[in-house]
């Protein structure tokens, strides 16, 4: 039987422990760089370097930056007693994109799910309720996914902050459920924002 070459295998594995990527995209993505001319495929190496080298985490936020602060906890025209808590820096962006809030945020680094092996302590809530008790913050924005997980983890979150006194509060549910926010229309993101409802404090 014909099989794949040694190094078009290894390069699909890689490919395959990328969220969303099957072992059949994974094939043709590895074939699809062995497609490429040399100046390209170099090209491409040298991107996957330079995220590498220049991105970081914020030290206050956990949004991926290449400064420290990033430009959202640099910005002094922000309102900096409300900080948003959302999933991943995609969603943050999302947001952000919507024109509708002028805070700051909050990136967990995902959503609680025991099957995929996320649980609470792998999510950053210690460094949001650091934040929380330096006193600044006066509400929290809770904006995870309408799924399980993210009412999962919405309600740790909550509760983790419930002894500090800080108003906690959850989208309305503009976004349908089941649904993620990067994919969610501008207006649906504002609509959810302005119309978020009050949960604790």
């Amino acid at each position: 039987m014909v099989g794949h070459p040694a190094s078009i295998e290894a390069l699909a594995t890689e490919f395959a422990k990328m969220p969303g990527i099957g072992s059949r995209t994974a094939m043709r993505l590895a074939y699809y760089v062995q497609s490429l001319t040399s100046e390209d495929a170099a090209r491409l190496v040298d991107a996957i370097r330079t995220v590498k080298a220049k991105s970081r985490q914020c030290s206050i936020c956990c949004n991926i930056s290449e400064t420290d602060p990033c430009p959202v906890c640099g910005d002094a025209s922000r309102d900096r007693t409300t900080v948003c808590v959302v999933e991943r820096v995609q969603d943050m962006t999302a947001i952000d994109s919507s024109g509708s809030y002028r805070g700051l945020y909050h990136v967990l680094g995902g959503r609680i799910a025991p099957l995929d092996g996320v649980y609470p302590e792998n999510l950053n809530i210690d460094a949001l309720v650091t934040r929380v008790k330096e006193g600044e913050i006066r509400e929290i924005i809770i904006a995870t996914n309408p799924d399980t997980e993210g009412d999962s983890t919405a309600n740790l979150v909550a509760d983790r902050l419930a002894p500090f006194g800080v108003t906690v509060s959850v989208l309305a549910r503009g976004v349908p459920a089941g649904g993620q926010l990067e994919h969610a229309a501008k207006n649906t993101l504002a609509g959810a924002i302005e119309g978020r409802r009050t949960v604790k404090g």
